[in-house]
């Protein structure tokens, strides 16, 4: 057997791979399908394309992936563009994908679809929407500075409302820095916060120049403005998603300058017609209380004052009379009462109750005597017991049957045993009437 002949399946995976790659049908395909097991990574994108009959793995990179506006789902049917390719790992074939759309409908379509759908169910176009300020003192416009939608602003509000300040805040209005640039002038004007009113927008234009105004980061910078924002992008049959996020959507540039200020001449005339109708009011209001005053004037308040005090001079002579006939009542009720106080008093004899309180005191005072002698008596008694015990136990007393006491004539210790003793040693013997010094001549240890 000639093992020779036979090749490894690594050296017949880069057989198959080599011929794929320098295929130039193969290199660049043009190919539809549905999307199957999709399911989307951080970073490279795996999943299948198939049809009625057949399927194909799929791998898209993640430079590619980021140049898409939508995002892909499962059972979506795309066009894609990439080379076909083997991976040598498990020698399978699979379509590397450069780019894809959907079939039938338009990328940024699908995509603005997508992001719109997101945003509703967030609530970003539900929330509440912040009123326009009715005389706004200064006005931020965000859009192109050599655009015509500035010029139709000026002279808009010119024409309008010349007393407003307009300041321009120059963005990029199409291409790829244009989201940047309008994200960070929106956060600019609301740091700032002295201005009234933004507005943002462009002029007209296909779906690709009007797409910085549906990306996702500038709708939301939008609705977290804490200023108005009037959104003024394209033409009127153009709704993009800053339109949706805005306070006040306007067809035109100049219909959001006629949104975000009023017309001078007809407020100067609504003032001047309010102010008509006030003097008239205050002149119809002054006559009205004329009339008033005129009328209380006549009434007998002030022509009989008197009249005002009869009905409580009355009332007051009634309650004079119920409180004299109340008094008299009680004064009765009191004076018979201190009639039975009396006789009680009386019946009770206090002086009795004295004598009889005072030869009760006479008894204690004896009795108090006669228990306190007793118990002197009987403190005596035990004193005297207790003085002949302690006498039966003083250490003279010892002493006088001829016991007697040791200690050393230096520090005056009591010797308790013959190992505290040395020969020569002075000691103190104290007897019952006094004191003798000795002299240790022998010392006898007794044995147990």
């Amino acid at each position: 057997m000639q093992r020779e002949k036979y090749l490894t399946v690594t050296a017949l995976t880069k057989y198959i791979s080599k011929k794929f790659t320098f295929d130039p049908y193969l290199e660049k395909v043009f190919l539809v399908g549905e999307i199957s097991n999709f399911r989307l990574r951080e970073r490279h994108q795996y999943f299948s394309l198939k049809d009625e009959n057949s399927k194909i793995n799929a791998v898209m990179f993640q430079s590619n992936f980021k140049r898409i506006k939508f995002e892909p789902e499962d059972g979506m049917k795309v066009l894609v563009t990439g080379r076909i390719e083997v991976y040598a790992q498990t020698g399978q074939y699979q379509i590397n994908i450069e780019s894809m759309q959907p079939d039938g409908v338009g990328a940024l379509y699908q995509a603005y679809e997508q992001l719109k759908e997101k945003l509703a169910k967030e609530g970003l176009f539900s929330q509440p929407k912040r009123p326009l300020v009715k005389f706004p003192k200064r006005i931020a416009v965000i859009t192109s500075p050599s655009g015509a939608v500035i010029r139709d602003i000026i002279t808009t509000t010119r024409r309008r409302y010349p007393i407003v300040q307009l300041v321009l805040f120059p963005a990029e209005v199409q291409g790829e820095y244009a989201k940047d640039s309008l994200v960070a002038r929106l956060k600019e004007i609301n740091a700032r916060g002295d201005f009234d009113t933004i507005i943002i927008g462009r002029g007209g234009g296909s779906i690709e120049d009007l797409w910085p105004f549906n990306e996702e980061e500038v709708a939301r910078a939008i609705a977290a403005s804490k200023i108005p924002v009037i959104s003024s992008v394209g033409h009127e049959t153009d709704t993009t998603l800053s339109d949706l996020a805005a306070d006040v959507r306007a067809a035109t540039p100049t219909a959001a300058a006629e949104l975000a200020t009023p017309v001078l001449t007809d407020e100067i005339i609504k003032l001047k017609n309010y102010q008509v109708q006030l003097v008239n009011y205050l002149k119809n209001l002054i006559e009205v209380k004329r009339k008033q005053l005129s009328k209380i004037q006549q009434s007998y308040i002030f022509t009989q004052p008197e009249r005002l005090y009869e009905k409580y001079v009355q009332r007051l002579d009634l309650l004079e009379t119920r409180l004299k006939n109340n008094f008299e009542k009680r004064l009765l009720i009191q004076k018979h009462r201190l009639s039975l106080l009396i006789n009680k008093l009386n019946e009770l004899l206090p002086e009795k109750k004295i004598h009889e309180l005072q030869h009760q005191l006479v008894n204690y005072k004896k009795q108090l005597v006669t228990l306190t002698k007793n118990q002197i008596a009987k403190q005596e008694l035990l004193f005297q017991q207790k003085i002949k015990l302690l006498d039966a136990l003083s250490p003279t007393k010892v002493m006088g049957r001829g016991f007697s006491y040791v200690t050393e004539t230096e520090n005056q210790q009591v010797v308790r045993s013959v190992s505290e003793l040395s020969i020569n040693k002075n000691l103190c013997v104290h007897l019952k009437d006094g004191t003798a010094t000795v002299k240790v001549m022998e010392i006898r240890k007794e044995e147990k």
